[in-house]
């Protein structure tokens, strides 16, 4: 059987012309190269080298060996080094998952971008979709990894892990009595001050977690919240808030946006009210791409504090 050491021996002998060379270039001693030469001309069926009074040249079938040994070693080698940039996640594919709150926050923004630039050769797919709709194309292996807000009732078979806590801001019509207040930028809200406010809550599956979190810290604050109108987005809640239609709790992220006819105010932090993100993957061996992922989205986190 041949094996790659042979093509290597015999592409050396043709370059050095001489086996005592070609030896001490591979490190290894002359008698034995010899005995591999010979042996690799008997499986083969031919001769690879005219023996000549001071070194060695290829015989014309030697060098259609040599020609084709180069091509397998060198394709070998390109193997070896596109595994090796893959296991450091430099090359690949990556399908992220994330909750459409979730694509807002600073921390998942920038470990993406940190992600094209550290590996420009790995293929990104996105995809925004509810909690529940991310693990199930995480079991179905369409995502590698999720980012959600929300603890993940079906757990089986993930690795689940919390990233952070993120505080929740009140999101007011920007005419509204508690805005208009003095200094309401300065004092937070009791969320026992919102009593008899109109609520506007993104509708479950879309939400399910934060959404009743929300339902759970008001029950905590003595009153159960009206809940007026129901959004299938974040981004719809918000407009029927700068509407004027009622008031909504969303994670402080969101307010990036800069809606306009919208303000918003702090919880007070005796309201234990935060939006987590969570960071999912499968209970298997990670590819590079999502060691490397993992690993800049722990890196953005400390940035962030």
């Amino acid at each position: 059987m041949i094996e790659l050491r042979h093509l290597r021996y015999a592409m050396t002998v043709a370059d050095e012309g001489h086996m005592t060379r070609a030896a001490e270039r591979l490190g290894i001693q002359q008698p034995p190269l010899s005995q591999q030469i010979a042996k690799l001309e008997a499986i083969v069926g031919a001769s690879l080298f005219k023996r000549l009074p001071r070194g060695v040249e290829l015989t014309d079938a030697g060098r259609t060996f040599v020609e084709r040994a180069r091509t397998i070693l060198h394709d070998v080698d390109l193997a070896i080094e596109a595994t090796r940039r893959n296991a450091r996640g430099e090359e690949g594919s990556l399908a992220i998952g994330f909750t459409s709150s979730a694509a807002f926050h600073p921390l998942v923004s920038a470990a993406v971008r940190s992600l094209g630039e550290t590996s420009p050769d790995v293929a990104l797919k996105l995809e925004e979709a509810s909690t529940p709709d991310l693990i199930a194309m995480l079991h179905s292996g369409l995502l590698d990894v999720a980012l959600v807000r929300s603890p993940v009732a079906q757990s089986s078979g993930l690795v689940i892990s919390r990233i952070l806590d993120e505080e929740m801001l009140v999101a007011l019509p920007d005419r509204h009595p508690l805005v208009m207040a003095k200094g309401e930028k300065s004092r937070h809200v009791r969320l026992s001050q919102l009593a008899d406010e109109a609520f506007i809550l993104y509708r479950r599956p879309s939400g399910p977690g934060l959404y009743d979190s929300i339902i759970a810290a008001c029950l905590a604050a003595g009153f159960s919240p009206k809940i007026r109108h129901e959004a299938p987005r974040l981004l719809s809640t918000l407009s029927l808030v700068a509407a004027g239609l009622g008031i909504s709790i969303i994670p402080g992220s969101i307010a990036r946006l800069e809606t306009n006819g919208i303000a918003y105010l702090r919880l007070d932090p005796g309201a234990n009210l935060v939006a987590p993100l969570y960071f999912a993957r499968k209970d298997e061996q990670p590819s590079g791409a999502l060691q490397l992922f993992a690993h800049i989205v722990q890196h953005e986190k400390a940035l962030l504090k």
